[in-house]
């Protein structure tokens, strides 16, 4: 994947399906070392008894997996947490707006909407990352440019020598789509910094609030709304999110 990304997927006992929603996540625990929560990268269209992780080495049970070999175990709770509602975007056009490792969650409604193609509109993927080296899933990208049925669009924020493509932050790429915005839902997943612009760029495209669609991945521990570290005002990311549509939280404080 990357040199702080690696790429993990988890066989289920007896090929039972994990039964879970785009947008949703798992805890994960390594014996002995503690217990982290992961976003899914699948889509359930793909679950087949297994899903996966992209995960990034930042603390002890990151780094724990990132010593595992094939074949070790490790414990999942879950699913936890609320999807995004892709049975409600069936008809509509997609644009989605991922940032440097939100790629990993949203992925699994981009496959979601590959594998059920039909069901949907037009399909609109911007993608950004500070560099070349940190843009993931290489060759799926690659797919996502050949196909006629997906318009994508990505950029870095610092260009390298044999860098072609856009260098900018990733707003700079709304002024190469033009959108049906009461026929468009729109999906931003990224860091923090990145919601307010892009959201910006998205309410000057005409879309209406409530059908824009972010996640707060924050703090999360617990995964069952006791601990509070992910609290945000009344909302606890874990259990209320962390999918939440705009028109919920814009006036939350602290939520954008």
């Amino acid at each position: 994947m990357s040199a702080t990304e690696k790429f993990f997927v988890v066989e289920l006992p007896r090929g039972q399906s994990l039964g879970h929603k785009p947008g949703q996540f798992v805890q994960v625990s390594v014996c002995g070392v503690g217990e982290a929560p992961i976003s899914i990268s699948s889509s359930p269209s793909r679950s087949n008894g297994k899903f996966e992780m992209c995960v990034r080495k930042v603390g002890d049970v990151t780094s724990a997996l990132h010593r595992m070999k094939e074949g070790d175990q490790i414990g999942v709770r879950g699913p936890f947490g609320r999807g995004f509602p892709i049975e409600q975007f069936e008809g509509r056009d997609i644009l989605i707006a991922a940032g440097g490792l939100a790629l990993a969650p949203v992925r699994s409604v981009i496959n979601q909407v590959l594998d059920n193609r039909k069901k949907y509109g037009r399909f609109i993927i911007l993608y950004g990352a500070k560099n070349p080296a940190e843009l993931l899933f290489k060759e799926e990208r690659e797919e996502w440019k050949r196909r006629e049925d997906v318009e994508y669009l990505e950029t870095v924020d610092r260009g390298t020598p044999d860098w072609t493509g856009n260098v900018g932050v990733i707003t700079t790429l709304f002024p190469k789509i033009s959108v049906n915005p009461r026929n468009t839902i729109a999906v931003a997943e990224g860091p923090p910094v990145m919601y307010r612009f892009v959201i910006m760029e998205l309410l000057g495209k005409g879309i209406p609030e409530d059908q824009i669609w972010v996640s707060l991945e924050r703090r999360m521990k617990c995964g069952v709304g006791k601990c509070g570290h992910c609290q945000i005002d009344h909302f606890y990311c874990c259990q209320h999110g962390p999918s939440f549509n705009y028109a919920e939280i814009k006036g939350v404080m602290e939520a954008i």
